[in-house]
């Protein structure tokens, strides 16, 4: 576990010090933007990443970011506002309260979201002029009209031109660094301990600030088990294995507070595919992108289709509706476990290699080949069906004539299979009359999905400056937050809101971590006056 350190003043380091005016804890979207703003600003900026690459979670994500009144939205002839935004925004948040979080105090930050609503446009804007493009925007549900921007060709790209942008503003980043300590030096948090690539520790002081970016504790069992159901503890993560809430725990010893604590959820979604697809390797090259965007602008739907598939992995899940229709899971064995409509993740999580299979037969895959009937919803094709599954996920989809032949397909028992099917299919007279039996070949699994942490919704609390709040909500001298470790308590449904939230609390929080560095430098050496 990760500690911060109180240290009297003038006290000599015992480890190697490196000196700037501002360090940022994190290399992912959030952290890397944050140096960018501030580097323009004339700041000296240091960023310890810990992973051997830069780019955290924001360059495994699907890359979409929903936003209003933008050059694309304005192209295409969409008229919007960040009123209009900030209202559907509510309709996610409302959906997933009465779904998940029902009697819980949900503490839902209206501040901060509409600081993101009214400051998103410009975090795109800022991305493309330093090399992203994105092309949409397209709709989603609950949203009024289009706002959901892709990146192209893959989320990569963002780490790709912001750690060229950083690099050529003089941003020194350093990779392969586990910060585990904050030095506080009586009046403010002035420096920060790592471990380098070699075991060793090294220390880097701030003379103005310092931000955390460093994302969630999706994927550290000790926060989980302290704040989360216990079938989450050994849940994996979906999204950036390095997320175990080193800036949390260093932050609460100097006094900050978690706020949503209790909003860390599972998903039960389709396991990735064993190699990387080709439009995820492919390079951000400037040609290739508005090759991409003016392809996606005039290529027929189903054409379409099968691209924007491609770049959905472990995002994909099952629609509740299909199993109120007579899909069922089952384990690797062919056992039917759990009640499919009632939080399947928390049985998931028990059985072989934390992974099932959604079987059904003939008349459930017809049903679900159109609207309203959708298998799941998927960002820029706005729903994927059983053919799109069949066509772009030939890794999770499997179809036979038979059930014994389909539970050979899958590596599942053929008799425990058959005997499963023939127990639901019999219980099915005391089921809802729209619920379908599974006898009518051929026989579908799709699969295998498990069971995923993708991420929190909980923060440390911020103010309006994107300062981290100690002991009575006071600032914490010196110390800022960005992307998810600095959620606030604003709560971010939906595609989109939480790369918006990671570049907007990015920006704003190197702009007021970099005026406050100049602020605080000045301050303690001021200018001698010439009289």
């Amino acid at each position: 576990m990760t500690h911060s350190a109180r240290i009297e003043p003038g006290a000599a380091p015992v480890v190697p010090v490196h000196r700037a005016e501002m360090v940022i804890v994190g290399g992912g979207g959030s952290g890397l933007t944050a140096a960018i703003v501030a580097a323009t600003m004339g700041r000296k900026v240091i960023v310890l990443e810990k992973n051997a690459e830069p780019g955290g979670s924001t360059i495994r994500s699907i890359g979409s970011i929903s936003a209003t009144r933008t050059r694309h939205q304005i192209r295409e002839g969409i008229e919007d506002s960040p009123e209009e935004h900030f209202e559907d925004f509510g309709k996610f948040n409302d959906a997933i309260k009465e779904k998940l979080w029902k009697g819980f105090d949900n503490h839902d930050n209206l501040t901060l979201r509409k600081i993101l609503v009214d400051n998103v446009r410009d975090s795109i804007a800022f991305l493309e002029s330093i090399g992203v493009r994105f092309y949409g925007p397209t709709l989603e549900a609950p949203h009024r009209k289009p706002r959901m921007h892709n990146v192209l060709p893959n989320s990569r790209a963002y780490g790709y031109w912001l750690v060229k942008r950083a690099r050529k503003l003089g941003v020194d980043i350093r990779s392969e660094r586990r910060v585990n300590r904050l030095v506080w030096n009586g009046s403010r948090v002035e420096a920060v301990e790592c471990l380098g690539p070699d075991g060793a520790v090294e220390r880097y002081e701030a003379s103005g600030a310092i931000v955390l970016a460093c994302g969630d504790y999706s994927a550290s069992k000790e926060l989980k088990q302290r704040y989360a159901r216990p079938e989450f503890v050994n849940m994996r993560t979906s999204c950036n294995p390095a997320n175990t809430g080193d800036g949390h725990v260093m932050a609460m010893d100097l006094g900050a507070r978690i706020l949503n604590s209790h909003m860390v959820f599972a998903r039960v979604r389709f396991e990735p595919p064993p190699r990387r697809a080709f439009v995820h390797a492919l390079p951000p090259w400037k040609p290739l992108t508005m090759f991409m965007e003016m392809s996606l602008k005039y290529m027929p739907s189903w054409l379409l289709r099968p691209f924007i598939m491609s770049f959905l992995t472990t995002v994909l899940e099952a629609q509740p509706s299909l199993f109120r229709h007579g899909a069922i899971m089952v384990n690797k064995r062919g056992d039917r476990f759990c009640d499919e409509l009632n939080h399947p993740e928390y049985q998931l999580v028990a059985q072989p290699d934390q992974q099932a299979f959604i079987v059904f037969d003939e008349r459930l895959a017809k049903k679900y080949s159109s609207y309203p009937n959708f298998v799941s919803t998927a960002p820029g094709v706005a729903y994927a069906y059983v053919p799109d599954y069949a066509r772009s996920r030939k890794d999770v989809f499997y179809k036979a004539p038979t059930i014994e032949a389909l539970a050979k397909a899958i590596g599942a028992d053929p008799e425990t299979l058959a005997e499963t099917i023939a127990v639901r299919n019999a219980t099915i007279g005391v089921s809802p009359c729209e619920t379908l039996t599974i006898e009518q070949g051929p026989f579908y699994a799709m699969g295998p999905v498990s069971c995923f942490v993708p991420g929190t919704e909980a923060g440390l609390a911020i103010d309006e400056q994107f300062r981290i709040l100690g002991a009575d909500d006071a600032p914490i001298p010196g110390l800022f937050g960005a992307g998810i470790l600095a959620q606030g308590g604003v709560m971010l449904e939906g595609h989109g809101h939480h790369l918006g939230w990671a570049f907007t609390s990015g920006r704003l929080a190197g702009r007021f971590a970099a005026e406050y560095a100049a602020q605080s430098v000045a301050a303690r050496h001021p200018v001698p006056s010439k009289a």
